[in-house]
Formats: structure tokens, sequence, C-alpha cells
């Protein structure tokens, strides 16, 4: 059945408001000093989000209520926040959600302890997979992948609650609480990895892995606070935020929960939506748009995804869940084929990355956890990418779900178009290149994290008592393009 037309152009019009309310103060203010107010345009933006024709409201406004408490509560306690600092401040809902849930909830609580109890009882499994990702067995790995890449937190908390004795829903909530609601900042392997390169024996840093695992769960606010503490975050008092959201957001928590939103569902919406304020919308990244070419790639893909979903409004879309498809298709067909341009293919990227990464761990085997995360998602959208614009001439017929990509703002623009003013003019063939290798590490925008998070909310709010994460299927990992993991991914085999 087709998808309603209101809906899926209310759900484009909420997604593209809010990626163009970030380029709008990229362009305004990159290279300047960041402040929280810089934010101010996407909070008005999502502020603008409401809930329609069947959808929940109360799921709308864990999203809304989240991204505005957060704003607010960033803006009294601090003036900006420092790039070292920033990427955490998504991991700062989903801990006193977790908590508000505990405690409303004795029987939840009490599931969550058996589960925590098996961490124990599953110290192998976990030592394993420590092991695994401290040696780089499994390649470049998104330690917090919103699928069940091996490596990745989801994929080792899923082995673990396949042998906890608990309800099947509180599995599920316990499984996305560490998916898309980032319960804390930690990624598996961190504990261990910093046991071993301390001179503790492997025994004693699964020990230590365990605790931290269990700590998570157990006390999720004095965990990140006790994480960020070892991180030297000092741009605000982060137990001091975590209070002043959780008393924020209880009612609207205690809302959906009356209202039937399955709390895999309440854990999630409120974490993924917050991150544009002093995140995205940073002065990390005011300092990378500095660069014109990396300021226009970004402008540029928003523009490629904003005509394709809008073309896909006049062709109508099967299902929901299609628009999201076109957005996040659009965009990577977008990149690969600015790499295309200048040469380069996704399987270049990939082996350059895989190869990298491997001697990475070599230099840095006490490197984060994180390190790789971004780069894997940078693999992953290229590579979907090249398989959309493979068999077709880039700008004629390449499609997403039906819906040929709108490539016309790549050849508009200027600065894409004469690279030669960027670089020695005579060589400039790497241009683009150069300026997609620093997106690598920052994709954010491309991929587009507050475009999926807004339509995720809104498909959400249409079917409120139905889990959405992790997401239940194979998501062809670039990697293993080179590295063959499949064996290791339990996608399949979900609680």
């Amino acid at each position: 059945m087709a998808a309603n037309k209101k809906i899926a152009k209310k759900m484009i019009d909420e997604a593209v408001a809010a990626q163009m309310a970030d380029v709008g103060v990229f362009k305004e203010k990159r290279g300047a000093k960041f402040t929280i107010s810089d934010a101010k345009p996407y909070v008005d933006a999502v502020k603008n989000m409401k809930a329609i024709e069947g959808q929940s409201k109360e799921v709308i406004d864990l999203h809304v209520e989240s991204v505005k408490a957060h704003y607010e509560i960033l803006k009294d306690l601090t003036d900006t926040i420092a790039p070292k600092d920033d990427p955490f401040v998504e991991h700062y809902q989903t801990p006193p959600i977790l908590e508000i849930l505990y405690e409303e909830d004795p029987d939840f609580r009490k599931a969550a302890e058996k589960f925590m109890e098996q961490l124990k009882n599953d110290e192998a499994l976990i030592a394993r997979e420590s092991m695994r990702r401290y040696g780089g067995m499994y390649g470049p790995t998104c330690v917090v992948d919103f699928a069940f890449s091996p490596g990745s937190v989801s994929n080792v908390v899923n082995e673990v609650l396949k042998n906890t004795d608990i309800d099947g829903d509180y599995k599920k909530t316990i499984l996305a609480a560490k998916s898309w609601g980032m319960n804390t900042s930690y990624g598996i392997g961190g504990a261990f990895t910093e046991a071993v390169e301390a001179g503790k024996t492997a025994a004693e840093a699964a020990e230590a892995e365990v605790k931290t695992m269990q700590m998570l769960y157990d006390t999720p606010v004095d965990a990140q606070v006790k994480l960020m503490e070892d991180a030297d975050m000092d741009s605000f008092d982060c137990r001091e935020y975590m209070k002043r959201y959780k008393k924020w957001m209880k009612p609207f928590v205690l809302a959906a929960k009356e209202a039937g939103v399955h709390p895999a569902n309440i854990v999630v919406v409120p974490a993924y939506c917050v991150g544009d304020v002093g995140h995205h919308i940073a002065q990390s990244t005011f300092n990378m748009l500095k660069d014109d070419v990396t300021m226009e790639i970004v402008e540029v893909v928003s523009n490629v995804m904003k005509n394709t979903l809008e073309r896909g409004l006049d062709k109508g879309y099967d299902s929901l869940y299609d628009i999201l498809s076109v957005a996040t298709g659009s965009t990577a067909a977008a990149v690969s084929s600015m790499l295309w341009d200048e040469g380069f293919t996704a399987p270049m990227i990939i082996d350059l990355l895989t190869k990298r990464f491997h001697n990475y761990v070599n230099l840095n085997p006490a490197r984060g956890q994180a390190a790789e995360l971004h780069n894997v998602d940078f693999m992953d959208m290229i590579h979907r990418g090249d398989k959309i614009i493979d068999d077709e001439p880039i700008g004629a017929g390449c499609k997403v779900k039906g819906i040929d990509v709108d490539f016309s703002p790549i050849e508009e623009s200027y600065v894409l178009q004469n690279t030669q003013d960027y670089a020695y003019p005579a060589c400039s063939i790497s241009v683009k290149f150069s300026s997609l290798m620093r997106l690598a590490d920052f994709p954010c925008l491309l991929t587009s994290e507050p475009v999926t998070a807004t339509l995720m909310t809104n498909i959400i709010a249409l079917d409120p008592g139905s889990v959405v994460a992790p997401a239940r299927y194979c998501k062809d990992c670039a990697v293993c393009m080179y590295v063959k993991k499949h064996k290791h991914c339990n996608w399949k085999d979900t609680v």
C-alpha cells in the first residue's frame, strides 16, 4: 500500500528543515567561535514538528522536548563546548531515561539485574569479543553501530541477552538502550584494552570489562559521570545536566509509557535527535567547514537529498521507510559521484582505510574504541553509493526506490566544477577527494543524522509499539569486501 502523501510530505519537510537549519548555521558561522545559542535555528526547526493523522503525540514529544531540554540546559550551564568534549553530548540522555524506567517499573529493574548477572556468567564471551576488538580481528568497526555488525556493542549485548532468562520486551529495551539509545559513552572492549595496556593479565582485563559493562546498566548516570571524569570532560557539569534533563523529561517519558509506546522506543527517540546542538553545530564543525570545498560538499549533498526527496513526492512512495532509503541513498550516490569524478571508487577508499586501520592498530594499540567508527559510516555510505550509480552514467537514471537521484546541485556548483581554484590549477584532480577524507572522520551531515533521526521519530510515531532499534537486517558492511566477517554477525538471531 502506498504511503500516505500528506504524512510523507510532512516527514520530508521536517527532515529537510532540520538539515537545512544546520547548513544555514554552518554557512554563517564557519570559522567563528561557537556558542550554544548558535544552534537555535536547529532547535526552532525541531519545535515545528507536530503529530498528525494517527501519529503518537507522545513519541513526537520525546523528540521535541529532548532537544528543547538539551539546548536550554546546555545554554544555562555553559557558553560553549570544547571540541574534545562535543562528541559526548548525545550520551547524556538515555542514562536518566533508563533510570526513570527502572523507578517506574521494578520488574524492569529486576530484569536488568539478571542481565548484569549474565554479563558475569558470559565473561568468556565478553573477553573473546574484547580481544577481537583490541587486536583488530574484525577490521574497521563502528563500535556503536545501530545494526549488529561484529565488534559492535549491539552484537555483544544481543549475544548475552539470548542467554538471559527475562521477558522479551525487557530484552529489547536493554538492547535498544545501548544502540540508538546511547546509554553512556562506553564502547565494548575499552576497559579490557586499558587494562592490558597497563600491564594487567588477560583474566584481570576480562574482569574489568565485565564490571564496566555491568556499571552501564546498574547506575547509568553515575557511569556516564565516571566516563566523563576519565575523559577529562570539563566543558560543563554533566551530572547537573543529567539531573535537570531527568526532571524535564520524566513527565514525557511517563506519558509515552502510559500511551503504549514501547520502552525500547522511549530510550531511543530522545537521544539520537540532540546531537546537532553542541556536536554537529559545534566548534569542531565550524573549524572544519572553513574550507570552501568541504562546506560546498555539505551544502550540495544536502540539496541533492532535498531535491530527490521532493521528486519522490511527485512519484509517490511505496512505504514510509522508502523515504528514509531515498534520503540516505541519494546522499550516498552524490558522494560516490564526486569520488568517481576524480577517478576514485568505493573499493579504492575501503581498501585504503582498511589497510590504514590495521597499521593504526599496530601503531596505536591503546587507541580509543571510537577511533574508526565514522570511517566505517563513510565506507558503508560510499559502498552503497557505488551500487546505486554503478550501472548508469552519472546523472542518467540513477535510482533509489525507483526515484531518480537529482545530481543537478553538483553540476551547478561553481566550487565543485572549478576545483582548479582550490589547488595547483593544472593538477587539481584530488580536491574533492581531500575534502571527503576530512568528512570521512565526520560524515554526520552526509549520512545524514538529523534527517535519519527526524524520519525515524515520525515512523515510530505511527507504530509506537513496534521496536525499531537496532536495525534487524544485514547492512552489507563495506569492509566485508576485504574482511569476511559475516559469520560473526547475529542479525538473523536477535532478541
